[in-house]
């Protein structure tokens, strides 16, 4: 019998799982003893069982659900990567998904219902009560990745004419109203929001105040179909904890919290990164044949660019036999000239993510960036050429490689900018296709500055 005491410590140092607390739970598993993982993992926060779930092998995380019952927190599924989240859902019955809508906040029941086939997502919405049910159709219908999909259907709306004793007085009275909020939203008599009243300064007010005279117009609304990254861009610049979501119409249909917009800051931040990477959407849950479909293409597409850099060295192959010196120091030229891009080119796509580039300050950053590839060349060019001229004995070859330098440094700052800059102007995401135009732009120039000025000054 394994020794299930909740006394042993599952946390490390950081607060992360232990690794032999997540050992101890699979080996319970696959003992055919689902009860003790039961008792080891059912006080277990939202987000450490989430954790937990992802760590575990995708054929052990039904079982462990399974086995928690009643004791697993719908508010885990909304924690979840979209990986594991729908393997999930797939598993569990429509009932027990039934349960967690239920008991979620409108934008987390969206979320778990998003991935849902339209024959399991009408099954289960027609058991949820009609207010419930309508708010939650109304979610599915906004596109993904937009305000919509994470907004929460709970507000508290007052007209304007409402005192502050009878608007505590209907919080007070009223049990349909969200659990945590922090603003009031005004609406007149069609629904269309006219202010906001905070928390605090409700409560500082006297009875008698109409709602009018305390409330502030001035409102950072957002509409519906705004996309998440904006509207989380929003938030970060004017501090906000909550923001009312309106419709085409300007009417309160919703309110998206500071929670939300963490995630979706992390989200865009990881998935610009991943991008530039050449590696999509994936997740470490997805599976080996998943995770292969999604890097061939862009293999494929970095094979192309490879090619065309191969053919500029077979326009110097007569070149490179006469001093096989070339085909030992080229791949350097190349080398610094991409890497050199690519601290451009990462620069410039999160500053576009986050507009803090754009056609105001383009030039200024253009200036800067290539005033920068050109004193790193210049640099590199004097340390190359030195160590050139000890390794190999000649000067004429520290030269050559030094002004190799130079060109492609520039080139590499050049491109690094501008590749981002025309492909945002463009509509394109730059983050998807900036790397494989900048490494090629780079090996290209490297390639035939350096071979084209060796064949022409030592040769």
């Amino acid at each position: 019998m394994m020794d299930t005491t909740r006394d042993d410590p599952i946390y490390d140092e950081e607060g992360m799982l232990r690794g032999d607390f997540v050992h101890r739970v699979e080996a319970m598993l696959d003992a055919g003893q689902p009860e003790l993982a039961r008792e080891l993992t059912r006080e277990l926060r939202e987000a450490d069982l989430a954790d937990l779930l992802t760590l575990l092998a995708p054929e052990r995380r039904v079982p462990l659900v399974v086995a928690l019952g009643d004791d697993f927190k719908p508010a885990v599924l909304s924690e979840l990567d979209w990986t594991v989240r729908d393997q999930l859902v797939e598993a569990l019955p429509n009932q027990e998904l039934v349960k967690a809508v239920k008991e979620l906040d409108t934008d987390d029941a969206v979320y778990v219902l998003e991935s849902l086939e339209q024959e399991d997502q009408d099954e289960i919405l027609a058991q949820i009560p009609e207010g419930d049910r309508a708010a939650l159709e109304r979610g599915l219908e906004y596109p993904e990745e937009s305000a919509g999909r994470l907004m929460q259907a709970d507000f508290i709306a007052v007209p304007p004419f409402w005192t502050v004793g009878r608007t505590i007085d209907y919080m007070r009275d009223t049990e349909d109203l969200p659990d945590d909020f922090s603003e009031i939203y005004v609406v007149d008599p069609s629904f269309h929001l006219v202010g906001t009243v905070p928390l605090d300064r409700l409560l500082r007010s006297k009875r008698p105040v109409r709602i009018e005279e305390i409330m502030e117009s001035d409102v950072n609304k957002v509409l519906a179909t705004e996309d998440q990254e904006e509207v989380a861009r929003q938030f970060q610049r004017y501090d906000l904890y909550s923001a009312p979501v309106v419709d085409k119409n300007s009417r309160l249909v919703g309110v998206v919290t500071v929670d939300d917009m963490v995630e979706v800051i992390q989200e865009e931040a990881e998935e610009d990164i991943k991008l530039l990477g050449g590696v999509g959407d994936e997740s470490l849950a997805d599976s080996v044949l998943a995770t292969t479909r999604s890097r061939f293409l862009w293999l494929v597409v970095n094979l192309c660019t490879a090619i065309l850099a191969s053919q500029v060295i077979k326009l110097f192959d007569a070149s490179i036999e006469q001093m096989v010196a070339l085909a030992v120091l080229m791949p350097i030229v190349a080398s610094m000239g991409g890497n050199a891009g690519t601290q451009t080119m990462t620069v410039a796509v999160r500053a576009l993510a986050t507009r803090e580039l754009g056609s105001v300050n383009a030039m200024r950053i253009i200036l800067r960036e290539v005033s920068v590839g050109l004193l790193n060349g210049l640099l590199f060019a004097v340390i190359l050429g030195l160590v050139v001229l000890v390794w190999f004995g000649t000067g004429k070859l520290g030269l050559v490689i030094g002004a190799a330098m130079i060109f492609n440094h520039f080139a590499a700052a050049l491109s690094g900018i501008l590749i981002p800059l025309a492909l945002d102007h463009f509509g394109f995401d730059p983050a998807v296709s900036s790397g494989v135009f900048v490494t090629t732009v780079t090996d290209i120039v490297g390639f035939f500055a350096f071979l084209g000025l060796a064949t022409l000054v030592l040769l």
